[in-house]
């Protein structure tokens, strides 16, 4: 609204004293003040209403109005209820610094004026988004030319003055107008909003990072796939996207919350042209997995992967080597949550996004993956392009996998969900195939033996004793490891004798006592008589194979 329009309004009872000329002035807020200096809570383009408080003598305006006009403020108004008339010294400063001023009569309350600035800018702006959200509607749906949702975004900064951005459910940006989003941030609201949305809150959910408030709202199927809204929220928390916007919702009318619910609802056609688009992919895994599970000969296997091998990696020449990951999401089942939830669909759409390289944007960035769900697994092909050895090494390992998505998704999954990941060795050729889905699948059961909510195993596990330390029970680890290890710890506390780090190090020098001495900067002979007290509360040799190996475990178990 502009200036004008505030003064042709009777009710508000303004009178202006100067700056008929600037009279065309776009209001787009209003605030009522008394400090001497309101600089910080102004952003530009406010009203700004005073009872003059401030002024304790002539001096005193010129300083004020220049605060106001550097801020960006399109007009003073001044209430003559403290002073009765308006002070020449403030007309005199507002005329030398261009800034429309007013004289509010006695008889009207600053509330009055606020409340109708807010209904006029409030409804402006809604108006003007909701033409931008019908004309957007009518873009998206006519197909991919409509720009996806970074075109909705950027209506939205340059119409509401809104940053935002499409986040996946672990953090990855998908879509965003202007600055991007620090990722350690985006990682952040998305366990933030994951969290919101297992404990049942309905969005859009307040988030405080760094200072800075956003607001996440949910982005859910559109299409003919939606979710029922009666459906397990467990089913879809892992591979919904949010809309997260740097503003605090909260202070929003109904009419702006519906507003963004329609933007989400845009957003969300997006989401489904992405999963239909993953239809392809994700029957080329199934038909690959089901000849590799029901025996088929290589050749056949071959032949479907010569197939798959150009979907997925378009303009390749040469046949590209496979890696194979299986995960797994398993919910407990407890009197709050005994639905049954198949973990199979929930795992695919996750290991999806999981298996995304979080420094690339954009929703068509899993196109080089093929995952399908079998049962309670999900079981991803993942083509590495193969330039001489080196394409076999540089495949995915199980600890970057978990390195930017661990933190949200432990959120997600909250108290009574896990997953766990197993990663194989990059074969070559179809015959290995079946022996790096064993792979996967075994070192996924490595992960599933360790604490955590997320957890994952690569295949170079599956050749230590590390394999076989997870499916030893409990209680024998423990009665294992204190049968050895507690008469040393005893003595350490006792004596500061650090039996425990000489043990170690002499296993770790594989009992040469020279290197071990050296490491320890001791003298052989007070290395001997530690290892000897050593031996003496054990009851074991460290001369024998058999017992540095016993030693050597009850360390790696405790």
């Amino acid at each position: 609204m502009r200036l004008r329009a505030l003064l042709e309004t009777d009710a508000l009872g303004l009178r202006l004293l100067g700056g008929d000329d600037e009279l065309d002035r776009t209001v787009r807020g209003v605030m009522t003040t008394d400090l001497r200096d309101p600089s910080r809570y102004l952003s530009g383009g406010e009203l700004v209403l005073t009872g003059l408080a401030w002024r304790r003598d002539a001096d005193d305006s010129e300083p004020f109005v220049r605060i106001l006009a550097g801020a960006g403020v399109v007009g003073l108004a001044a209430g003559e209820a403290e002073l009765g008339a308006i002070p020449d010294d403030l007309i005199r400063a507002c005329a030398q610094h261009r800034l429309p001023l007013f004289a509010v009569n006695e008889s009207v309350a600053f509330a009055t004026i606020t409340e109708h600035v807010v209904r006029q800018v409030s409804g402006e702006r809604a108006g003007d988004l909701a033409a931008v959200v019908d004309r957007h509607r009518r873009l998206m749906t006519s197909g991919p030319a409509g720009g996806g949702p970074e075109v909705v975004l950027d209506l939205l900064g340059s119409d509401l003055d809104l940053r935002a951005w499409v986040l996946s459910p672990t953090g990855r940006r998908i879509a965003g107008a202007g600055e991007p989003l620090d990722p350690a941030v985006a990682a952040t609201l998305a366990g933030e909003h994951l969290g919101a949305t297992r404990t049942g809150r309905r969005g859009p959910h307040r988030a405080v990072v760094q200072g800075t408030t956003y607001s996440l709202f949910p982005i859910r199927h559109s299409g003919r796939g939606a979710a029922p809204a009666a459906r397990d929220v467990r089913e879809t928390v892992l591979s919904d996207w949010l809309l997260a916007v740097e503003a605090d919702a909260a202070d929003w009318p109904a009419a702006r919350l519906d507003l963004l619910q329609g933007v989400t609802q845009l957003i969300a056609v997006e989401r489904d042209r992405r999963d239909a688009a993953r239809t392809v992919r994700r029957r080329l895994a199934q038909e690959v997995l089901e000849l590799v599970q029901t025996g088929a000969a290589p050749a056949e296997i071959a032949a479907r992967l010569r197939v798959a091998a150009p979907v997925l990696l378009p303009g390749l020449g040469s046949a590209p080597h496979w890696q194979v990951i299986v995960a797994r999401v398993d919910w407990s089942q407890t009197a709050a949550t005994a639905a049954e939830v198949a973990g199979g669909p929930v795992a695919q759409a996750l290991l999806e996004e999981v298996l995304v390289d979080p420094a690339v944007a954009g929703s068509d960035s899993s196109d080089r993956i093929a995952v399908a769900h079998v049962g309670d697994e999900a079981i991803a092909l993942v083509p590495l392009p193969a330039v001489g050895p080196e394409g076999i090494e540089a495949g995915l390992h199980a600890d970057a996998l978990l390195a930017a998505v661990q933190a949200p998704l432990s959120a997600g999954l909250a108290d009574d969900g896990r997953l766990t990941l197993g990663v194989s060795a990059a074969v070559h050729s179809a015959e290995g195939l079946r022996g790096a889905l064993e792979e996967a699948r075994h070192a996924r059961r490595v992960a599933a033996a360790r604490p955590g909510r997320v957890c994952a195993a690569g295949h170079h596990e599956l050749a230590s004793h590390v394999l076989l330390l997870p499916f030893v029970p409990d209680d024998v680890r423990r009665a294992f490891t204190a049968r050895l290890l507690d008469p040393l710890r005893d003595y350490d506390r006792r004596h500061r004798a650090e039996l425990i780090p000489t043990l170690e190090a002499f296993l770790d020098c594989d009992g040469s006592w020279t290197r071990c001495a050296t490491r320890l900067h001791l003298h052989v002979n007070t290395l001997r008589y530690r290892v000897g007290r050593i031996e003496q509360l054990t009851g074991r040799d460290l001369s024998r194979l058999e017992d540095k190996l016993d030693f050597f475990l009850a360390l790696r178990m405790s």
